[in-house]
């Protein structure tokens, strides 16, 4: 299938041009000019027309919670069994991918995240691709505990990670520092210790996945890049020093604008905790996420869907918060697409080049004068196959 007289976005440009996909293979075949590809086409090789529209790669989207689903208190799910928490990350998984988003790295709850994810790749239910984890590693007590594995020293920490691998976690997510989510947690405190960051790294490393921590606090984001974390989640309470480090050391940010977003706007529903916190974090989060975005840092999209009021199929507004905070409108696209997917090893995921999934978005006009246009995309396909929205009839 062609898809012509379209503009094209890859990797923060945009340019004139069509796109040839194989159906069969799920596969993009070719880029470039419209003319060579119609002439090298099959003769009943289907040809769509899309003037006016833009063609770009699905959404990548490095920070999602399945188990999760906008409720005002984890605590809502904690009692599901895991045959209740899989159904529950089956809608959502659906829900995102209808919505555009075609690849995600996914935080983990139980041992659930990976049996989703080979449901979705077997096609016994729909979803984007997925990078999973098991469950979120946290001191005693400590944020996300709910569903997650409580380790106390170094050596438990070691544990903790062989045990996520063994049950199929492709990367390890761990909480440098309290929560906004979890009672009695606070976010800019460090809750591990040195020596458990750097077990936890270490371990993860040696088992060939990479690392992703929660940290709010600077304290603890530098904690963490010291000790060799790959990615850093939310990075709310950046100070200058942290924001260098985060450079030198060539550690990706995934600011997840979303989550105090939603919290803030239902102060009046959420927990009088969450909200009291989020109140405090909410104008120094984006005041962090501008300083790094001005500082060169890398800059993943990650939503946080899942947490309180943030609903799954709502992740490309993270697009238009980066770009109203510090990025241009092209750089946060790219953040949610090429740069997501590369930060979280989703390979063949992000990008139009030949030969990686033709995993699709088509919009009408350009997300690069108006990201909202992303919120409502005529169609997504995964795959080379359409599966929402709808393409115009072929030529």
């Amino acid at each position: 299938m062609i898809l012509r007289d379209v503009l094209l976005f890859d990797r923060g440009e945009t340019r004139s041009g069509s796109i040839r996909v194989d159906e069969e293979t799920g596969e993009i075949l070719a880029v470039g000019d419209v003319a060579d590809d119609v002439e090298d086409a099959e003769s009943d090789e289907p040809v769509v027309s899309l003037p006016g529209r833009t063609v770009l790669p699905g959404l990548v989207d490095a920070h999602v919670h399945f188990s999760l689903s906008g409720e005002r208190s984890v605590e809502d799910v904690v009692g599901m069994s895991d045959a209740e928490l899989a159904l529950v990350e089956a809608r959502n998984a659906r829900e995102t991918l209808e919505s555009g988003v075609t690849a995600v790295r996914v935080m983990g709850a139980r041992d659930v995240d990976p049996a989703v994810k080979r449901a979705v790749e077997q096609g016994d239910i729909p979803g984007p691709r997925m990078v999973a984890n098991c469950r979120s590693i946290t001191i005693t007590g400590g944020h996300g505990h709910h569903l997650g594995r409580e380790i106390d020293g170094p050596d438990d920490a070691r544990k903790a990670v062989r045990e996520q691998v063994k049950q199929g976690a492709e990367f390890i997510k761990f909480m440098t520092t309290g929560g906004v989510t979890t009672p009695g947690s606070d976010p800019n405190a460090v809750a591990m210790t040195d020596e458990e960051l750097h077990a936890l790294v270490d371990e993860a490393h040696r088992r060939g996945v990479h690392t992703a921590t929660h940290a709010h606090g600077g304290e603890g984001v530098k904690a963490a890049v010291e000790a060799g974390v790959d990615t850093v989640e939310h990075g709310t309470f950046l100070d200058d020093e942290a924001v260098e480090m985060l450079v030198e050391a060539d550690v990706t940010l995934v600011p997840t604008l979303s989550a105090p977003y939603h919290i803030i706007r239902n102060t009046e529903i959420a927990t009088e905790e969450s909200a009291r916190k989020t109140r405090d974090v909410y104008e120094r989060h984006i005041e962090s996420f501008r300083r790094a975005a001005e500082a060169g840092v890398r800059i993943a999209g990650g939503t946080d869907a899942g947490t309180p009021f943030n609903a799954h199929g709502a992740n490309a507004a993270e697009i238009s918060f980066m770009a109203e905070y510090g990025m241009t409108e092209a750089e946060a696209i790219r953040a949610m697409t090429e740069t997501a997917a590369a930060a979280v090893g989703l390979e063949g995921s992000g990008t139009l080049e030949p030969g990686t999934y033709a995993d699709l978005l088509v919009v009408d006009g350009d997300p690069t004068e108006d990201v909202t246009l992303l919120n409502n995309p005529e169609a997504v396909l995964k795959g080379g196959n359409v599966v929402a929205g709808s393409l115009p009839r072929a030529e």
